[in-house]
């Protein structure tokens, strides 16, 4: 499946008995000798009595994170189309809290993607005091960046030219940066102006994938804080497509919506 080309191989852990480890995940990821994916999802039965279902995350290097939003909208799609769930908007346990997951009229899903988090604690960041921006040292360079935890860690940096941003280099240093204590995903944004935003995002244990659906969502918000953006209906343009972000500030959950595709589905034999 896909989220404006944010792949996923999803795996039903409902219907069979599953349990990989990170080099099996590895296989099943790389894109010459596996299926290819960014990330692996995991289709499982709920933990809280009041959830439908518990999803897993999985990177491409065989780590196992809290939040994806793209993986969202594609997890709310194949419960869907397997049957597994014909309600309008099904809830699910992560192990950064729940999601709520709806279908649209227009065919599109939209994800209640949760509060962010700003406290550095909370992020985590290696530092005691919240701010507005924060900097580090990297390759002998200053770099200024905002960041915010969306169930995940993000850093924001604005450019001013997203084509020659330099997100490969900077991003794979930043995203092991001792600042962060359990990596990061290193987001960079170009403002076009208060409605419209384009990202390119460096995911933590992928590289630059096409779109990263909590990528947008954290780039928003701290565009919204800085008071760059408006609170309703940012369009954040992608490599991939464009999803829609809504946040209303804090203590408030960010909305995103946007398309979900199955491409293919098959067996491997691992």
């Amino acid at each position: 499946m896909h989220g404006l080309g944010n792949d996923f191989v999803v795996i039903d852990a409902i219907k069979q008995s599953i349990s990989l480890t990170a080099e099996q995940i590895k296989f099943i990821a790389d894109r010459n000798f596996g299926v290819g994916c960014d990330q692996l999802l995991m289709v499982e039965k709920p933990v809280s009595d009041n959830a439908d279902f518990k999803y897993r995350i999985f990177n491409a290097d065989g780590s196992e994170v809290a939040q994806c939003g793209n993986g969202a909208r594609c997890f709310a799609r194949f419960v869907r189309d397997k049957k597994l769930s014909d309600k309008g908007e099904i809830r699910v346990d992560t192990d950064s809290g729940q999601l709520l997951l709806n279908f649209d009229d227009d065919g599109l899903i939209t994800v209640n993607m949760g509060v962010p988090m700003h406290l550095p604690e909370q992020i985590p960041l290696n530092t005691d005091t919240e701010a507005v921006t924060y900097t580090v040292t990297v390759d002998n360079k200053l770099v200024e960046f905002a960041a915010v935890s969306m169930g995940n860690p993000h850093v924001v940096i604005q450019v001013e030219d997203i084509t020659s941003a330099p997100v490969l280099k900077l991003g794979a240093l930043l995203e092991n940066h001792a600042f962060f204590p359990e990596r990061a995903n290193i987001g960079f944004i170009q403002i076009i102006n208060r409605q419209t935003a384009k990202l390119r995002v460096y995911e933590r244990g992928a590289a630059e994938t096409l779109a990263c659906g909590s990528g947008a969502c954290a780039a928003v918000v701290l565009g919204i804080e800085q008071n760059l953006l408006d609170k309703d209906n940012i369009c954040v343009e992608l490599p991939g497509g464009k999803l829609m972000i809504s946040w209303a500030g804090r203590g408030h959950p960010v909305f995103m919506k946007g398309p979900a595709v199955s491409v293919f589905e098959g067996q491997i034999e691992l």
